[in-house]
Parts: C-alpha cells; structure tokens; sequence
C-alpha cells in the first residue's frame, strides 16, 4: 500500500512530494482498480494547486481585502484581524483519511454493512475548507464600564459582522452554500436571511460536562470566479485564544479525533479495504516525527514558484490584515 510518508524523507520538495505521491497512487489504483484512490488522487491535485498559490488566490484575498476595508469604515471602534490559509498537506492527508474510517466505522455501527463506494464517494465531496478565512474581532475595555459588558458587545458585534458578510460578497461573485440545518442558530443577533447559511457554534456551546467548547461562526461560499470552496470562521478575540491556544485548542480537537477514529473493534481487519488503508494511513501520519522529516524547504519548482516548506504541516498564510480601533490608533499618535 502507498502512503504519503513513504515520500516524506526524500528531500524533494512538498510539490515534487505530491507529484511523486499522486503519481504512484493513481498507477496503483488503476491496477487494482480501486475507486477510493481515484478519488484520493483528484484530492491530492486540488491541494497541489492551491499550494502553488495560482493568481485566483491573489484575486480572491483582494475582494476580502474589500470586507475588511468596509469594517474598518463602519466599525472604527472595533480592533480586528483578518488571516486567510491554505490547509496543509499533513492535515488535509489526515483528514481525507479520517473521513474515510469514520463514515464506514459509523455506517456499519448503525447498519451492520459496509457502505458502497457511490456512497463513500459522496461522502468525499464534502472537502469544503481547504481554503479558509478567520476574522477575529476584539472590542477595548475602555469603551466600556465593565469586562462583561465589552464581551457583551463584541458578540453584538460578532453576529452584526455575520449579517452582513455572506450579502457583501455574494455582490462579488460569491455563493453562499447553505448549511443544511447542522448546527442551526438559536441566536436572536443572526438574521433570518442569513441563518440557513451559518453554522454556529457560539449558541450550541453548552456542554453536558460542563467543560468550554469551541466557539465560532461559520460560513462556506463558493467562488464562482476560481470554481472552489472557501470557508470564513467568525469569532471574537476570547473564542480565538479558547480555539488556538486555550482548552479548546486544535491539537486537544485532532488527539480526540485520533481516538475516536483508532477504534476498530467493529471493523475485523480484512472486511473492508477502504478502511483497512485509511486507517493505516491516518495512523502512520498520526505516529509522525516531524523534526525527522527530510523536505526541501527552499528549491523553487520553477522560477515562479517559491516553496519555503509552508504546506507541508502548517497551512500556507494567504492574508495578514490587521486593524487597529479609534482608541489604539490615538495611542499611537
């Protein structure tokens, strides 16, 4: 079986890495005449382009550039910072595995067959965050008498900003894509037009076991412009220290995700191929020492391309904005 870590001590670089991996997955696949690789191999293409960075990207980032220069006019009071990355390599690996063992795990849990690979494909055309937007907002105390009352704005503020987003950039050659009912707003602050379109899980932050949950807001669109999928996460500047470095950060999320796709006490080693390499592909990646790596981290693919090893394990940045409110800025003067 090919697995991606095969040709991560090569010391090519991440594009070589991909092409080499595409390569060989997709000769093996047509020899054994396995659909899932097919599929795996359109995946690993999409990544590979986006790494490379194409111009739609840098025509994408400026219509969002617009979004935060129209913050910037409406909101002065507001401090706020606007990142845009691509999913890297590593992550998008895992979870295209991931998705694998967890819906033929779970279809099988709940009807004693394995699903077929119509239904497993349809499950793989769900990707629709490899490309992904964060706003993050933060409102300064001194507005406000008391600290809960400057939280109490910000998430004013947070759904305000919410409201208006998915019209702005639809004007701009953007679809919002519905989020069919998963994780549907209780909020009164979201607007009923753009409710169907948001998953939000600011109002479904209660936990039974009264631990902090991930909070934020999200919204897929597609770029009608470039033909891809793009997903904006909303939160104020507590939920993001929670989700980034806080209890609720992204490496307590993939340990719990390891765990939960590591069990296969249900699936006897042998009934189902799809599963049987997803599952040790995910657990190869899982058990990786990224420091042993050996990845050209500055080779050029060619005059155009520049690859600094961003991609391989951390998503490639594609937007730094940042703004100041009122208050700082006269600080600074």
């Amino acid at each position: 079986m090919i697995t991606l870590n095969d040709y991560l001590y090569s010391g090519d670089t991440i594009f070589r890495i991909l092409r080499n991996y595409t390569n060989d997955l997709r000769t093996d696949a047509k020899k054994t005449g396995n659909a899932i690789d097919q599929i795996h191999c359109n995946f690993l293409i999409q990544i590979r382009e986006l790494l490379e960075h194409n111009d739609f990207l840098t025509a994408q980032s400026q219509i969002i550039r617009e979004f935060y220069k129209f913050m910037a006019k409406k909101y002065p009071l507001l401090a706020f910072t606007f990142k845009g990355r691509i999913k890297s390599l590593i992550r998008a690996e895992e979870k295209f595995n991931g998705y694998i063992v967890e819906y033929i795990y779970n279809y099988y849990k709940d009807h004693g067959t394995y699903p077929t690979v119509e239904q497993l494909k349809e499950r793989l055309s769900c990707f629709r965050d490899l490309i992904a937007y964060r706003i993050v907002i933060s409102m300064p105390r001194c507005h406000y008498k008391t600290k809960e009352d400057a939280e109490r704005a910000e998430l004013e503020y947070l759904y305000q900003i919410a409201n208006e987003l998915p019209g702005f950039l639809e004007e701009r050659g953007f679809t919002a894509e519905p989020a069919k009912g998963i994780m549907e707003s209780t909020s009164p602050l979201l607007s009923e037009e753009v409710r169907p379109y948001y998953r939000d899980y600011i109002s479904h932050r209660t936990s039974e076991s009264g631990e902090e949950e991930y909070q934020s807001l999200h919204l897929t669109l597609y770029d009608n412009c470039s033909r891809s999928y793009m997903e904006f996460q909303l939160r104020t500047k507590q939920m993001d220290d929670a989700a980034e470095i806080g209890p609720v950060n992204h490496l307590g999320y993939e340990k719990r995700q390891q765990e939960e796709r590591s069990r296969r006490d249900r699936i006897p080693k042998g009934e189902n191929i799809y599963f049987d390499e997803a599952y040790e592909r995910g657990m190869k990646l899982a058990s990786l020492e990224l420091s042993e790596l050996d990845v050209n981290m500055f080779a050029a693919a060619n005059n155009s391309l520049i690859n600094d090893g961003c991609g391989l394990y951390r998503g490639r940045l594609i937007l730094p904005y940042e703004h100041l409110s009122r208050f700082q800025n006269n600080l600074i003067d």
